[in-house]
């Protein structure tokens, strides 16, 4: 069975810094039309650091939830920028952190029902401190935990970011 909507007009409705929201005319495989809300976005991608034992996470205020949150270093990837490269750029902004090499962990679509945005997750490795410089609009704390500390905060609840919980989860589950 063909399960294939093919898109008929795109409609923009906001474009803007980082996202752009769409409202599309789509048809269905039965050949009725229907209408997609979608938001695109430029991707991003996070890494997962260990050095001398645990793992550096960021915890920063994150608005549209309301409070801080407790995450792997991550970023939106630049127009043009391999992901790898996004998570050279993080690493070390938000962290201080340089890793010898990236090893790629794959993707995730963090909410297929309405955007286009993928993640992209790598391991660092051959990791070393160096000096953190965050964005000048970026205002967080770097935070260190063992894997079983970070695991067990998956499971209570604690740490709830989707790429996070996929990272440690294909790194030490």
């Amino acid at each position: 069975m063909n399960l294939t909507e093919t898109t008929v007009e795109k409609r923009y409705v906001y474009e803007g810094k980082i996202l752009k929201v769409r409202c599309d005319a789509a048809r269905l495989p039965d050949g009725k039309l229907c209408v997609r809300e979608m938001v695109e976005h430029p991707g991003g991608a996070a890494v997962l650091a260990e050095c001398d034992g645990k793992i550096a996470f960021v915890r920063q205020f994150r608005y549209p939830y309301g409070e801080e949150i407790l995450e792997l270093p991550a970023g939106k990837l630049e127009k043009g920028e391999a992901p790898v490269r996004t998570v050279e750029r993080e690493l070390s902004e938000e962290t201080g952190l340089v890793a010898d090499r990236f090893v790629p962990m794959g993707e995730l679509y963090p909410t297929p029902g309405y955007t286009n945005e993928k993640l992209y997750l790598f391991k660092a490795e051959g990791v070393h401190r160096g000096e953190c410089h965050p964005d000048e609009d970026e205002f967080l704390s770097v935070e260190w935990l063992t894997p079983a500390e970070a695991l067990g905060m998956v499971r209570d609840g604690s740490i709830k970011d989707a790429k996070t919980v996929v990272l440690l989860l294909k790194c030490y589950g």
